[in-house]
């Protein structure tokens, strides 16, 4: 079983090491980190559709029963996702590219993932908390395209925006603590699994404090912009020319 596992995480690895190098062939104009969040972005679209089809119709539903055996569609969501992690904290320690805060939350995911996968049991939760993590990863792709391309100041830019702090906001944040609640409260899981699902709670707060402070300065400045066009407005539309001093 050990084995197997072994080799299901390898392949993963081996598939998403193969895709980066794709991409980076394929976009040979374009700098490293532009395949990395490529790789990224499909990792995200796979891994929020199988978590959710785990979590919303395979079952077992993860608020009412944490702890419990896993599932083979969960322990292979579980490997893919783990070679991914493998790939990517490798990624961003040989380009440092991310902070400390990031480089936590990718070894916090791995070692949650060994451990469902070694205990056999809270595949369920793990996978749940998946979902949560990932589904506002595409948008920050997205958004990171959007500035490469030069088309993020604009409506566009505004809505991925938007979307991303209320999904991170709602589900991470709020069905997260939900998640939380259930799982100390719960005998069945390990104390060790419940003492890293709050440690993965504190680090997406540390994130969530960085987004509101980002969605506050961002707020005040298309208030003073939409400010200053609506007084030249008003100006033309009085006077029909720009006040000048």
């Amino acid at each position: 079983m050990a084995l197997a596992l072994c080799l299901q995480v390898l392949g993963s690895l081996g598939g998403w090491l193969s895709l980066y190098i794709s991409f980076c062939y394929v976009n040979k104009h374009r700098s490293y980190e532009w395949s990395c969040r490529l790789v990224t972005f499909a990792h995200g679209v796979l891994s929020i559709s199988l978590s959710a089809y785990i979590g919303f119709i395979d079952g077992p539903w993860p608020f009412t029963y944490p702890g419990s055996p896993n599932t083979p569609l969960q322990v292979y969501v579980l490997c893919v996702t783990l070679g991914y992690f493998v790939f990517d904290l490798g990624w961003c320690i040989y380009f440092q590219s991310e902070g400390s805060l990031m480089l936590a939350h990718h070894i916090l995911s791995i070692w949650g993932i060994i451990l469902a996968l070694v205990l056999g049991e809270s595949g369920t939760e793990v996978n749940a908390v998946l979902f949560g993590s990932e589904i506002t990863n595409p948008l920050l792709q997205i958004r990171w395209f959007l500035r490469e391309t030069g088309y993020y100041h604009s409506f566009i830019g505004d809505v991925v925006d938007f979307l991303f702090v209320a999904l991170f906001t709602g589900v991470r944040i709020g069905l997260g603590a939900h998640l939380l609640f259930c799982e100390i409260v719960s005998p069945k899981p390990k104390w060790f699994m419940k003492a890293g699902g709050i440690a993965m709670y504190t680090v997406s707060w540390c994130f969530m404090l960085s987004i509101w402070r980002f969605a506050w300065k961002k707020s005040i400045k298309k208030y003073h912009a939409w400010r200053s066009r609506w007084s030249v407005n008003q100006q033309l539309k009085h006077n029909g020319h720009l006040k000048t001093h």
